[in-house]
Order: C-alpha cells, then sequence, then structure tokens
C-alpha cells in the first residue's frame, strides 16, 4: 500500500516577530487600569445575565461603571498632558 502524507514538512516555521515588542508591552502596562476595570465590569454584567439583578447587583454594575468611566478620564488627561508642549495643562 502507498502512503500517502504530506510532501510539505509536517512543522511550519512561525514567523519572526510575534513578541510584543517593548513599546507594545509599554502600552498595555499604561491601559492596564482601564481593562482591568473592564474586566470588573464584565464580570458583573455576566454574574446576573441569568437572573434579576437585585439592589447589590445594580450597586456593583454602577460602580463598575463609573471605575471604567475614571479610568478612561484618567488615560485620556494623561495623553492629552504627555502630548501638549511642556508637558502640562
Amino acid at each position: 500500500m502507498k502512503s500517502i502524507a504530506a510532501l510539505q514538512n509536517l512543522v511550519t516555521a512561525l514567523p519572526v516577530g510575534l513578541e510584543p515588542t517593548d513599546a507594545e508591552l509599554d502600552a498595555i502596562e499604561w491601559e492596564m487600569p482601564l481593562i482591568l476595570a473592564e474586566v470588573d465590569l464584565l464580570d458583573a454584567q455576566i454574574t446576573v445575565l441569568d437572573r434579576t439583578p437585585s439592589e447589590l447587583d445594580k450597586r456593583r454594575i454602577r460602580r463598575a461603571r463609573r471605575k471604567v468611566l475614571t479610568a478612561r478620564l484618567t488615560l485620556t488627561n494623561q495623553a492629552i498632558a504627555a502630548h501638549l508642549p511642556g508637558g502640562a495643562a
């Protein structure tokens, strides 16, 4: 019986550059407070998917939304301050 194995290499070499650069890692670290706040909001929303939210659930979601908005505001202000001449608003 004849073998019908593929003629190409069985393992494809990974392209170079799959690892994040230092600049990308710095950007992720800079955005981490927002990322964590969004994870908290998502967690609070997932908790109430299969039930009617209690008053505590509603408070938790509101608190998580405020945390996301605060983190976005902080990052926006930092980005604006970094781009202004002299570094201050």
